[in-house]
């Protein structure tokens, strides 16, 4: 049986959701072929919302949050983008490089104007990130300045 995170195999050839000891189950049928591929796609899990409780959904969130981790929002490090260094999701541009700028007294408004595909969003996921891991772009502002 395949699982994942309180998702497991059940009826309608697809998925059931499991709710551990609360004993609540609602079916979610997904086609044959999403089942080959071990998972639903995100609209089959959109549909499925509303018919949930808060609870659910707040049980959902839960399982979700555990699986990310330390993963943030608008935030991607892939080796084969700004060698590894977290940047920005849709971008080359690091977080380190928004974090000096502001702390060298950049505004927002200057930045979304000097990067144009920036959006204030992306701004505020680069400040979290950084307060989150403070000690890595401090290094990495460090190592940037000396090179």
């Amino acid at each position: 049986m395949r699982s994942w995170s309180g998702l497991r195999e059940g009826v309608c050839a697809g998925w059931e959701l499991s709710y551990g000891n609360f004993g609540l189950q609602r079916p979610l049928c997904i086609s044959d072929n999403e089942e080959r591929n071990g998972m639903a796609n995100l609209s089959d899990f959109e549909k499925m919302l509303p018919a949930l409780s808060r609870g659910e959904k707040a049980q959902i969130l839960k399982w979700v949050v555990q699986e990310l981790g330390d993963d943030f929002p608008g935030i991607d490090s892939r080796p084969d983008a700004c060698g590894g260094e977290p940047c920005i999701v849709r971008t080359r541009i690091p977080v380190w490089l928004l974090e000096q700028a502001r702390r060298l007294g950049t505004s927002e408004q200057a930045l979304l104007a000097a990067y144009p595909h920036l959006r204030a969003e992306d701004l505020v996921n680069a400040w979290v990130y950084a307060r989150s891991h403070a000690e890595e772009i401090e290094s990495q502002i460090r190592e940037n300045e000396s090179a």
